[in-house]
């Protein structure tokens, strides 16, 4: 009997994962699996616990696969969708997305994900398109890219510790090497 890993998640605690819940779990009995539920409440962009964790256990091996109430529940942004399923799949573990009825371990479900992958590239390469368009523009119109400069962009900055610090960088580089010299050897 296999076992998967069910994932919901909502953005804020006035929200409720009862819903995503109930249709995981009947996928689970209906295909005869045995699961473990990971809930994710008041996630962010940047930070998700839960889902961190999941990763790392699907990275042990410790499930065949991953379900998901929808292919949003899992990512933020297509970018980040394509980047993890891509990881899950080349390691063999199953991704499947009930209420967009992709299996991605299928031909068709691959088919799906290349599909995904190409509008992904897509996307990034308009936004990449675009930008050196305006930097392109900006430049002709005088302006100067990168960031302001400020009150300490004309003084002298202080070096103290600097060469210290980068002879200590060198003599730990060469300690792991096996190589032994003082630390006054590399203040040359």
């Amino acid at each position: 009997m296999k076992n998967i890993a069910l994932y919901v998640r909502v953005s804020t605690s006035d929200q409720t994962v009862e819903n995503q819940k109930i249709r995981l779990i009947e996928f689970a009995e209906k295909i005869g699996c045995t699961f473990d539920m990971y809930e994710e409440v008041e996630s962010t962009r940047k930070t998700r616990p839960v889902k961190q964790a999941l990763l790392a256990k699907l990275r042990q091996g410790c499930y065949s696969s991953v379900v998901v109430y929808k292919l949003d529940r899992w990512a933020r942004s297509s970018t980040e969708l394509i980047l993890d399923t891509k990881e899950l799949i080349d390691k063999g573990i199953g991704f499947i997305s009930i209420s967009d009825n992709l299996d991605f371990s299928t031909a068709s479900g691959k088919l799906h994900f290349q599909i995904l992958s190409a509008f992904a590239e897509f996307e990034r390469e308009l936004i990449r398109e675009r930008t050196i368009e305006g930097l392109r523009r900006a430049k002709m119109q005088g302006k100067v890219a990168g960031r302001p400069k400020g009150s300490k962009d004309g003084k002298q900055r202080k070096k103290s510790g600097y060469i210290l610090r980068e002879a200590k960088k060198r003599q730990l580089v060469d300690t792991d090497q096996g190589i032994h010299k003082s630390i006054e050897s590399y203040l040359d």
